[in-house]
């Protein structure tokens, strides 16, 4: 079981430091939240909470997660960086195919992009991207980011985007996609399209549920036998029972935050190297 690092809500200026500890104690990889704003009247519920309240408001900080994991990759050496989630559908294509591959190519090859339709309609209305039909479009746009991505003169002509031969510099190497979002749309838009899939924090029980639907889909779009990230956070204590459970069932990495238990930075560096100690091993 490979271990990750969450750095949703986390002050901006204590980002760098704790994943520089968490590079030298082991983790995998650390994954950083987007949004671009804070909407003080959502027309939607937040999807991830029962209530449909959203678990931030507006003094939470969301700095650039490709700015930031350029700051990272400059002070580390092997763990990698992802995001949970990127909106990408919410960006022009050209935009993100040249912020990702930037900070791929800067960090080594230590990037991959986690990304979801998105659930926020004002942040679409302010960025003169269409809200509606942004699954699809971001279907094609994985496509796309892809053929982009490489190298030399390429060209793609869909629905949604249609460009002549062109080419992007400097040529990343490669970047996995990660496919998030929990309902069964968005399960067979990773199965089918995605090197993973990638989720928030859920019960056990339901991390299971969504394995099995998961694995169900990809048997389906004939993508079974293919190398496959499928990443969660756990609302449960530490448990290697649970753990090895969880990772024969096909969930490869856990998704965790220890440094939410403590206040100052140098507790929260001393909360992710105990838990690399005591539960990482």
């Amino acid at each position: 079981m490979k271990f990750w690092l969450a750095t949703a809500f986390l002050e901006t200026d204590q980002v760098v430091p704790i994943v520089q500890a968490a590079d030298k104690c082991g983790y995998d990889a650390v994954a950083t939240p987007d949004h671009l704003f804070y909407v003080e009247d959502n027309e939607q519920p937040y999807p991830y909470t029962e209530d449909g309240a959203p678990p931030f408001d507006a003094n939470t900080p969301w700095p650039d997660p490709w700015v930031i994991s350029a700051a990272m990759a400059a002070v580390t050496t092997n763990i990698r960086f992802t995001t949970n989630i990127y909106v990408a559908p919410l960006r022009d294509l050209f935009t993100v195919a040249k912020l990702v591959s930037t900070a791929a190519v800067i960090s080594g090859g230590r990037v991959a992009l986690g990304t979801a339709a998105g659930w926020c309609k004002e942040e679409f209305d302010q960025t003169g991207q269409s809200f509606e039909g942004r699954g699809k479009r971001l279907e094609e746009m994985v496509e796309a980011l892809r053929t982009i991505w490489r190298g030399g003169m390429v060209e793609h002509h869909g629905t949604f985007y249609d460009f002549g031969p062109l080419s992007m510099a400097p040529v990343p190497p490669a970047i996995p996609i990660y496919i998030g979002g929990e309902s069964e749309l968005a399960l067979r838009r990773a199965a089918r399209l995605g090197d993973g899939w990638i989720g928030l924090h859920y019960r056990p029980d339901d991390a299971f549920e969504i394995v099995d639907r998961l694995q169900r889909h990809r048997r389906e779009a004939g993508t079974a036998d293919k190398p496959f990230e499928i990443v969660f956070g756990l609302r449960a204590r530490p448990d290697q029972d649970l753990y090895r459970r969880l990772e024969d069932s096909g969930v490869t990495a856990l998704l965790t935050a220890p440094w939410m238990a403590a206040h100052s930075l140098t507790e929260r560096v001393g909360a992710v190297e105990h838990y690399a100690q005591q539960v990482m091993g």
